[in-house]
């Protein structure tokens, strides 16, 4: 099929036009104006905006698609300008917008018909065009931006699709490009391409809680760590079960808002992760690298920084198992993300602020062997075992609300024909009733969560008995707690509360959460 230029009647044809797209910085979405001139002069192509290798290698892909669709492109002077000069293009969606601009420039399009409309995609030399990633966050920016519609690519649709209130057209080669925006019917696509599925749905998971056998302080300490999004640490043996938990606690956690959902979802169609059945993480996110990843790998980073493992647990669980080996510097950029739930990236460039709100669940062993403290099977030296500890800083060990000892399971607890615990779909239950407690209670507020309680918030939302005053007191000052240690007991006792249904928080609950501040001190005391 040869395309011909539309016919205008009453005017020239129109050697200037401008197509709307997006750019992605970070984990935030900019609007990008693709400008295309063509003019008289030497035949050549020309592309300018401060853009990477890989956007400049559009040009011969955009020609060569358009040449193999059938459509003449004269011999004059053509000039792309992707604006704003001041931010940095990359990838290649911008392929698409590319030649709808061209096209425009050239009369095969009117200016009406690309007025408002946010395309994206990438193209192949035939023609076709390939997905790409970022569309949700490209979708909602066109929103907010108010445009009329979006072009992008087919197998994006879906994913584009769960941002409602604006029509998204998928499409599949440059031609059907070209005859949608003639068309200029968008809403007829979407009738002829309804949204029948319901993305937001129960999980199955094939782990269950109820499979663990023994540990019964451990999964209390699990439980707690669940309810209130607290940071978890469990020491013990190997073989004890600590990865075992924490594989299921997952299970366990209330599922996100719909909102959520979108948030995560979001973060990673810009990483590329999105799973390929389903445009939608119905699910908090689950990251469990291995020890050997770089600094950057777990902060984010790169030549245009991209979301790290830290940011891809956004709203869900970081698991960090053997936390002794990984790399003291890869350890310690979590200090600052721990507090401020955000991770800032400084490039020269510019600065990116990537969300980290996640709860960090860590497995260690004791020492070198794995035995310690048990001296009959231990076989490191004092020495030995303190330098191993140490591997771990003191303010990275203040940070995690909840310390825990994984001790080995006794036979009795694996040969038994013991009655299962409770399993993973009641324990949710009952942590999504201490998350409604919590929504209600920081309603109003930027607080989600019993953990995130600024200092200054303890006061109005932790009030303690009398007795658990002075239990707290003796316990301050007797195991020399931090500042923010004193604080992370009394946000872990406002969650043991609730899920008690306590207002006020009683010395057991003080008791319990101290509890769970001497294990790190059992052994980096030593």
């Amino acid at each position: 099929m040869v395309f011909e230029p539309e016919e205008r009647l009453g005017e020239e044809l129109s050697m200037f036009s401008s197509v709307l797209s997006a750019a992605i910085m970070g984990v935030e979405c900019f609007p990008v104006r693709v400008e295309a001139d063509v003019s008289d002069g030497l035949p050549m192509f020309n592309m300018v905006g401060y853009l990477t290798s890989q956007v400049r290698e559009a040009q011969d892909r955009v020609k060569t698609a358009m040449r193999n669709m059938g459509i003449a492109l004269p011999p004059k002077r053509g000039t792309i300008n992707l604006s704003p000069g001041d931010l940095r293009k990359d990838g290649p969606a911008f392929d698409l917008p590319i030649a709808a601009a061209i096209l425009t420039a050239l009369g095969y399009l009117e200016e009406v018909m690309v007025k408002d409309v946010l395309i994206v995609g990438e193209l192949s030399l035939d023609g076709t065009v390939h997905p790409v990633s970022g569309i949700l966050a490209m979708v909602d920016k066109a929103k907010e931006l108010g445009c009329r519609a979006c072009v992008l690519p087919k197998e994006n649709w879906r994913e584009g699709n769960i941002i409602q209130g604006i029509p998204v057209a998928g499409v599949s080669t440059l031609k059907e490009t070209i005859e949608m925006l003639r068309s200029g019917d968008f809403e007829r696509f979407q009738r002829e391409n309804p949204v029948g599925e319901v993305f937001y749905r129960e999980p199955e998971y094939s782990l269950d809680f109820d499979e663990i056998q023994g540990q019964e302080a451990v999964k209390r300490a699990a439980v707690v760590a669940a309810a209130g999004f607290h940071n978890l640490l469990m020491i013990g043996p190997p073989g004890a079960g600590k990865t075992m938990v924490a594989r299921r606690l997952p299970t366990i956690m209330p599922l996100p808002s719909l909102e959520e959902c979108i948030e995560i979802s979001r973060i990673y169609s810009i990483a590329g992760l999105l799973p390929a059945d389903s445009p939608l993480m119905v699910t908090r996110p689950f990251r469990a690298p291995h020890h050997t990843l770089s600094p950057q790998a777990l902060a984010g980073g790169g030549r245009i920084p991209r979301p790290g493992e830290i940011t891809l647990a956004h709203r869900g669980i970081l698991f960090l198992d053997e936390l002794t080996e990984f790399s003291r510097v890869s350890l310690e950029i979590l200090r600052q993300p721990l507090e401020d739930r955000q991770i800032l990236i400084a490039r020269a460039m510019g600065s990116f602020c990537f969300p980290a709100n996640c709860m960090v669940v860590a497995a260690m062993n004791p020492c070198g062997c794995g035995y310690f403290p048990d001296m009959n099977r231990c076989t490191c030296r004092p020495g030995d075992i303190s330098k191993y500890l140490r591997k771990i800083s003191g303010p990275l060990l203040d940070r995690m609300d909840i310390c825990v000892e994984a001790g080995a399971v006794k036979y009795q607890d694996i040969a038994s024909k013991r009655k299962k615990g409770p399993s993973s779909a009641d324990l949710r239950k009952e942590i999504t009733r201490v998350h409604k407690t919590q929504e209600d209670r920081f309603r109003g507020t930027e607080i989600r969560f019993n953990s995130q309680i600024p200092g200054s918030e303890l006061e109005t939302f932790c009030p303690v008995e009398k007795q658990g005053r002075e239990l707290l007191e003796k316990a301050y000052k007797k195991m020399n707690f931090s500042i923010r240690g004193y604080h992370r007991i009394l946000k872990t006792a406002r969650t043991i509360a609730d899920l008690e249904g306590e207002e006020i928080l009683l010395k057991r609950h003080i008791g319990e959460a101290i509890c769970y501040r001497k294990a790190d001190k059992k052994y980096w005391n030593i």
